[in-house]
Formats: structure tokens, sequence, C-alpha cells
């Protein structure tokens, strides 16, 4: 009787896990949906500026239709009144084609649902190294040389931040402790204005290091010569983005490692005689994994996506780059596509943070 008792609290107690689970999860996807769906549609309407794009459009297409009458011999002979009638049909057929004859309010939730679907469309005046007006194509050419400059550069700095970090929290108050301490300010400026400087110092003064793009011109033809000159090209970038955040990055996790490891429990294992290392690993990495998780995976979007100035600054081609010159053209479609894509990981990444920080903490339950 007592064995029936208690297997069917058992099985009602995971029947409620499951229900509380289910729930949060609707609520919080449903939550996440909203944002995503505001945040897009914000970008559609900054992107069109309310619709003057569509003003800016209408004035391109009537300067094209006039231009092409004009040089076309056919209609030298029409009247000045044919040639304006003539005129405005092509540009109301082209207005049409378009879609430039509808409101933009109306347009701008076709947009919206295009975004959600990951439909990208078409580029208005980009175009791929193919040819292709695709915006997905535009993007994922440009995506790989954004993931190597800034994938790289973003693994070596947390790495060695955590590593020096928890060096210096053993070592609170020593030399190279003020030396961090002196040159966190450093990180204040952007990448990109160190870069200006080491590329006037390694390029233009000492031109022991190239000013910048991705490989020399014309490629190396071999495979050991492309991927040499690619790291030559890659060296003041990923210089420039290390001066710009290492230490910082590295003071953060000092004083953060430091607040653990003034807690009673760190000094009841230190009073056992554990190690540096278990006591590192046990009693301050453990407790502080989520915060390491959620900053990880918060950074690692960044990357994605690159910087606009700082690949400009050493003529990188890759997706900042892209967004850059989507914004001088006007280009709504990437840069909606590239905002898309960005929201879309943001989103995926806060869901499965919350998954992840009951796996890692034992003190997090989900629902």
């Amino acid at each position: 009787m007592v064995d029936r008792t208690t297997g069917e609290m058992e099985t009602k107690a995971k029947t409620d896990t499951l229900k509380r689970l289910g729930k949060y999860t609707l609520i919080r996807f449903i939550t996440l949906f909203v944002a995503v769906t505001v945040g897009l549609y914000l970008t559609i309407l900054i992107a069109n500026m309310g619709g003057y794009v569509d003003e800016i459009r209408r004035a391109e297409i009537r300067e094209n239709v006039a231009l092409s009458i004009s040089a076309d011999p056919q209609y030298k002979k029409l009247s000045t009144e044919e040639r304006k009638k003539l005129q405005e049909q092509k540009v109301a057929l082209e207005e049409r084609r378009l879609g430039l004859d509808r409101p933009f309010l109306v347009r701008s939730f076709d947009y919206l649902e295009d975004a959600l679907k990951l439909d990208l469309g078409r580029a208005m005046n980009m175009t791929s190294d193919s040819g292709s007006r695709l915006v997905k194509l535009i993007l994922l050419e440009r995506l790989p040389a954004t993931l190597l400059l800034f994938g790289t550069s973003f693994i070596l700095n947390f790495l060695a931040s955590l590593f020096f970090a928890l060096m210096l929290s053993r070592r609170y108050g020593s030399f190279w402790d003020k030396i961090v301490i002196a040159l966190t300010p450093t990180s204040a400026a952007p990448g990109w204005f160190y870069g200006i400087f080491l590329i006037v110092i390694f390029a233009a003064w000492l031109r022991l290091l190239p000013y910048g793009g991705m490989v020399d011109a014309p490629p190396p033809e071999t495979k050991i010569g492309y991927v040499l000159s690619v790291a030559k090209h890659m060296v003041l970038p990923l210089l420039a983005l290390a001066i710009s955040s290492i230490f910082l990055s590295i003071y953060n996790w000092r004083t953060f490692f430091l607040i653990y490891s003034s807690e009673d429990y760190v000094e009841m294992a230190k009073a056992k005689g554990l190690t540096d290392r278990a006591i590192e690993r046990r009693y301050i990495l453990r407790p502080t994994l989520p915060t390491i998780i959620t900053n990880f995976a918060l950074a690692l979007i960044t990357v994605w996506m690159g910087a606009i100035i700082f690949e400009t600054i050493f003529n990188w081609p890759g997706i900042g780059r892209v967004y850059y010159q989507a914004i001088g053209l006007f280009d709504i479609p990437v840069i909606v596509g590239t905002t898309v894509i960005y929201a879309y990981l943001l989103a995926v990444t806060v869901f499965l943070l919350d998954i992840i920080y009951a796996l890692v903490d034992p003190r997090v339950k989900i629902g």
C-alpha cells in the first residue's frame, strides 16, 4: 500500500514538473518571439526612415526613365506632352513592379513577414562576388571572413583573460596585478582606434605588415602560401582587438574571482590543505560557471556580426563592411537581413542559456 502511494506521488511529481516545464517553455518562446518581432519591425521602420527611402527610390526611377527616354532615338519625334505621358506610364509600371504603388505602412508588414520566415529577399543595389542580388548569398560570402577574424580574436582573448585573471587572483597586489590595473584604461578606446596607429607604425613606417585586406594581391597559388598570407594580414587586426579589450577583461574577471575567493568555503578548503588548482576548479570556477557561460554565449553572437568601422579601417571583407556599404547605399534588404540573423541568434542564445543554467547550477530549476 505504501509502495503504491509512493509511486503515485512520484508519477504526480513528474507530471507536475513536465507541466511546469512546458508552461515555462511556451511563455519563454512567446516572450522572445514578441521581442524579436518588435525589434525587426522597428528596424524596418528605421532602415526605411519611415518611408523616406521610398521617395528616394521613386526619384531614382523617375530620373532613370527620363534618361532612357531622352537617349532613345525612337522617342525623339514625340512631342513634349507625349514624352511626359510615356514617362509617367513607365514610372508607374516600374513602381508597380517594385511594389511602390502601395503605402509603405502596408508593405512594412509584408517585409516583417518575410523577415520572420527568413526570406531575406534580393538586394536593391548590392551584389555578391558571383553577381547575385540574393541577400542570403551576399551575407554568406562575407560571413567566413568575419568568423575567421573575430572568432579567432574572441577565443584567444577569452581564454587568455580567464587564465591571467585566475593567476592574478592568487597574486593580489603583486607587480603584474598593478600593471594590469594601470593598463585597464587602454580598453576605453575601440579597436579601430588602435588599428590606425598600428597601420601607421607597422605598415607605413616600418613596412613589416600589410595595410589591410585579407590576402595578398594576387593571391598565392599554393594552399600553404595562401594560409600564411591570411595569417600575415590578421596580425594587425588581432593585435588591435587584443589591446582594446584584453586588459579590461582580465581586470573584470580577476575582480570577479577575488570576490569568490574570499568566501568562507574557500577558506575552509585552504585549511584542509587543498591545492590552488583544486580550489580554483571546485570552489571558484564552478560557482562562476553560469556567468562565464553567459559572457561567452552573448559575446559569441557579436562574432557573427563583425564591426563596421573596424572592418572598414582594415579593408577586411566581412559582414561589418557589407553592413556599412548597405547603409551608404540605402540597401534596406541587406540591412534588415543582417539584423534578422542577429535577432534570431540572440533569441536562441537567451533561450538556451536558461536551460544551460539549470544543467550547470543545481540552485537553478527551470519552471
